[in-house]
């Protein structure tokens, strides 16, 4: 019998199922609607505030629908826009929306109180619609500033880019313009651009009630310390501040610079002989540069090779002297070459160029000599020989 009775239950369930969901499943609202996220709000005599209201079409057809206000005070403008134009009428599409706004002028010599005022809209099919708004004359606040941000503190070397992202918030009933201003120590550079531009930027304008992003783009000098530098980015408007301490972590860096002792980079060569000129090597950063090599560049079928060819380390401030021979190749020419010389380690690199004057060595110019003079001597024998004839 429990068999019985368990079989039917589970024949049961495919029947009863669709109509047990379709009972749960709210019913699907039709119709159109004035929508308004603070159909309340405080406006302040001698100003101009905004409502921002929605028209929303939910499985309609599309009508275009005449926007009407009712109750407005006497002395009041309000102005209905769409798109920040004045609009006389919306026309959403099925299951879509369209935005509005009510631009509200107080008088200056209005007094605080309560005010109904309504929004409508109508259609030659559909019904019409209303939104009831409570518009309150209050007394006027003063000017609310926030700054945050979610990374405060970066990390990194004098060559980073230390750029923060920063939220300002205008916690007024207004619109502020908003003043950007920053502290840092002695030669960082501080500036701002928006959250997605690329502009820099002084101020910014904040709609009351909203944020920004911005972003503040701190740059270091090339030869900072490491150490934690604190900068102090300010925002202010209409008296009100707030400011937010953002950190730089600074590691050391080395910075590596070839050169010689006397700062002249030329020297002399003689064609297939070897010259020696001494480098100085010197890392006037705050951190040790490690695995250096040397290396150089010089005409075809000449010769460079340098002692040391490889430096283990060089500490800050540190001078390594570094001897480079050069070897004009065997056909070469006299006259001016240019030679580069590098010193490269992991991240860090320095080049310098070098010209060498080569000249022939002095027993080809003797040579040289005496096949003139055999020359001038055979000339005056011929001279002195068919001469007499």
């Amino acid at each position: 019998m429990h068999r019985l009775i368990a079989l039917f239950v589970t024949l049961a369930i495919p029947f009863l199922g669709p109509q047990a969901a379709a009972q749960q499943q709210p019913p699907v609202m039709q119709g159109l609607f004035l929508l308004t996220d603070y159909p309340a709000q405080t406006v302040r005599a001698g100003e101009t505030a905004t409502v921002r209201v929605k028209l929303q079409n939910s499985g309609l057809a599309p009508e275009a629908m005449a926007l009407a206000l009712s109750g407005v005070p006497a002395g009041w403008k309000i102005d209905i826009l769409g798109g920040g134009q004045p609009v006389a009428s919306a026309m959403p599409g099925q299951n879509e929306s369209v935005s509005l706004q009510l631009r509200v002028e107080v008088p200056k010599d209005d007094k605080p109180g309560s005010h109904q005022v309504a929004l409508s809209a109508k259609g030659a099919r559909l019904q019409s619609v209303e939104l009831p708004l409570t518009l309150t004359v209050g007394t006027e606040a003063p000017a609310k500033l926030s700054l945050k941000s979610r990374l405060p503190s970066l990390r990194g070397t004098p060559r980073s880019s230390f750029e923060y992202t920063v939220t300002v918030g205008n916690d007024s009933g207004k619109d502020l313009t908003v003043a950007l201003s920053a502290q840092g120590p002695a030669n960082f550079q501080t500036t701002f651009t928006e959250g997605f531009g690329s502009n820099e930027i002084s101020s910014i304008p904040i709609e009351a009630g909203q944020t920004k992003d911005i972003k503040v783009k701190v740059t270091p000098p090339r030869d900072v310390k490491a150490d934690d530098y604190p900068v102090l980015v300010k925002v202010a408007a209409e008296g009100a501040t707030a400011d937010l301490r953002v950190t730089l972590q600074i590691s050391g860096q080395g910075r590596l610079a070839l050169s010689t002792k006397d700062g002249r980079l030329s020297g002399e060569a003689e064609i297939g002989k070897a010259s020696a000129y001494t480098l100085v090597l010197v890392n006037d950063g705050t951190a040790a540069v490690a695995e250096i090599e040397m290396s150089g560049t010089v005409p075809a079928n000449w010769k460079v090779e340098f002692n040391p060819k490889t430096i283990p380390t060089l500490a800050p401030n540190e001078k390594k002297e570094v001897q480079v021979l050069v070897t004009p190749a065997d056909k070469a020419i006299a006259g001016d070459y240019v030679a580069s010389f590098r010193a490269t380690a992991r991240g860090e690199s320095s080049a310098a160029d070098f010209r060498i004057t080569v000249t022939t060595s002095t027993l080809w110019g003797l040579v040289g000599v005496g096949i003139i003079a055999v020359a001038l001597l055979v000339l005056l024998g011929a001279v002195a020989r068919f001469g007499r004839r």
